[in-house]
C-alpha cells in the first residue's frame, strides 16, 4: 500500500481544509496517509477517518501562539530552517508528499528528497493571493524556486492554472507535469449535515443572503456592507449573514455599526455546520475581489441554491448552472445586480416556486483523477 503524506498548514474550518478532509478520508481505504500540520488542534481533525495518522509541527493552533513571538516567528522559521524541519518531522518512507495549500507548507515540502514524488496543490489565484506589496513580491520570487522542485502542479481551475502561468514565466516544470483536479466534497455529507435540527435566527419575511468565507479582504465583505446599506436606504429590506472568522472581523464589526446596518448585516462568526444556513437561505452569495474556484459554490449547488457571484474565477464553479447570477466585479456592479435580483423578487414574490435545479456534482471522476496523479 502506498504511504502519501499530505501537508496543510492547519485542520481549521475553511474550504481547502475542508476538501482535504474529504478527499484524505475517501482515499484512506486505498492509501497508507498521514497529514502533516503546522498548527495542530483545528475543528476538522476530529472529521478524520481513524486510518487517516496526524501529526504536526506545533501541538497548538496558531491563534494561541504567543502574539510577539511564536506568531510572528513559526512562518519564518519555516522558511529558514525548512531543511532541518523537514529532516526532523518529515523526511520517512513516504512514496508521495503533497503540498496542499500555497504558502509555508509548499515551502517546507519543496525541500529535496530524491526518493519521494512530490506534488503541489494551488488552491487560489497566485497573482493576487499574497496581495501587491513588497512582501508579496518578495514571496512570488522564492516561491518560483520553489515550485520547480515538484514534480507535479495541481489547480483547481482552469483559470488558476492560467494566471500561475502568467505569474510565474521562468518555470522549467512542463505543462505536461501541471493539471487542474477540481475539487473533491461528499455530497453525502452535506446533505445530511444540512437537514441537521439546527436554528437558524432568519427573518422569514424578508430576502436572507448567505456567505460563507473567511473575514480577509479577498472575500470582499468590507464592500459589501457599502452596497447593503445603499440598498437599505433605497428601501430595499434584506438581511446578509456571513459564517466565517478571519483578521478583518474587527474593521467589519465597526464598518456595519459606522454604517448604521446591525439589524439587517450579521457576523454569524465561525459555524462548524453551516449548512442549515445554507438550505434555509434564499440564495448564496460570493461576492470575492478574487477567487480559486470556490469550493462553496459546490456545496451551494449540492443544496439546489439560488447562487450570486462576482466575475473571477469562480465563474467556472457556475458553468452550466442554470439559477446563477455573474456580478460586475466592483462595487457599483454588486449594488446594480443586488438591485436587480431585490426588484424581481419584490414584482414576484418571496416565495415564487423556484426552477427545479439537479445538483450537478459529480465527484467520482475527481477521485479516479487524484488516483492517477498518485500513481496506483
Amino acid at each position: 500500500m502506498k504511504k502519501i503524506l499530505f501537508g496543510i498548514t492547519g485542520l481549521t474550518i475553511g474550504g481547502a481544509e475542508r476538501v482535504l478532509v474529504d478527499l484524505v478520508n475517501k482515499l484512506s481505504y486505498d492509501y497508507d496517509i498521514t497529514i502533516f500540520t503546522l498548527y495542530a488542534k483545528g475543528e476538522l481533525e476530529k472529521e478524520l477517518n481513524e486510518n487517516v495518522k496526524l501529526k504536526s509541527l506545533y501541538n497548538k493552533p496558531y491563534k494561541e501562539l504567543s502574539k510577539l513571538g511564536q506568531k510572528v516567528l513559526a512562518p519564518l522559521k519555516v522558511l529558514l530552517l525548512k531543511k532541518s524541519i523537514y529532516k526532523k518531522n518529515i523526511k520517512n518512507d513516504y512514496d508521495v508528499e503533497i503540498a496542499f495549500l500555497e504558502g509555508p507548507i509548499t515551502r517546507l515540502f519543496s525541500v529535496k528528497n530524491e526518493k519521494v514524488r512530490k506534488i503541489a496543490w494551488i488552491h487560489n489565484d497566485i497573482s493576487l493571493v499574497f496581495g501587491q506589496g513588497v512582501k508579496s513580491k518578495i514571496k512570488k520570487h522564492l516561491d518560483e524556486k520553489v515550485y520547480d522542485k515538484y514534480n507535479d502542479l495541481v489547480f483547481v481551475s482552469k483559470d488558476n492554472l492560467d494566471k500561475f502561468n502568467k505569474t510565474y514565466t521562468n518555470l522549467k516544470i512542463s505543462e505536461g507535469h501541471k493539471k487542474v483536479i477540481y475539487n473533491y466534497i461528499d455530497k453525502e455529507r452535506i446533505i445530511k449535515k444540512s437537514n441537521e435540527n439546527i436554528y437558524v435566527s432568519f427573518d422569514k419575511n424578508s430576502i436572507n443572503f448567505v456567505t460563507v468565507a473567511r473575514l480577509v479582504y479577498q472575500k470582499g465583505i468590507d464592500r459589501l456592507i457599502k452596497v447593503h446599506k445603499k440598498l437599505i436606504e433605497s428601501g430595499y429590506e434584506h438581511n446578509f449573514h456571513i459564517i466565517g472568522d478571519g483578521p478583518e472581523r474587527e474593521k467589519l464589526e465597526k464598518l456595519i455599526k459606522e454604517n448604521n446596518v446591525e439589524e439587517t448585516f450579521h457576523l454569524l462568526g465561525q459555524k462548524e455546520n453551516p449548512y442549515p444556513y445554507v438550505r434555509q437561505a434564499d440564495y448564496f452569495c460570493l461576492l470575492s475581489r478574487f477567487e480559486g474556484y470556490g469550493m462553496v459554490l459546490e456545496e451551494a449547488k449540492i443544496l439546489e441554491k439560488n447562487i450570486i457571484i462576482t466575475d473571477t474565477a469562480a465563474r467556472e464553479a457556475v458553468e452550466g448552472y442554470s439559477n446563477k447570477y455573474v456580478l460586475e466585479n466592483t462595487e457599483e456592479g454588486i449594488y446594480n445586480g443586488l438591485l436587480k435580483v431585490l426588484e424581481e423578487n419584490m414584482k414576484n414574490g418571496k416565495n415564487k416556486e423556484k426552477e427545479e435545479v439537479k445538483e450537478q456534482y459529480d465527484n467520482s471522476n475527481i477521485i479516479k483523477e487524484v488516483k492517477e496523479l498518485i500513481g496506483e
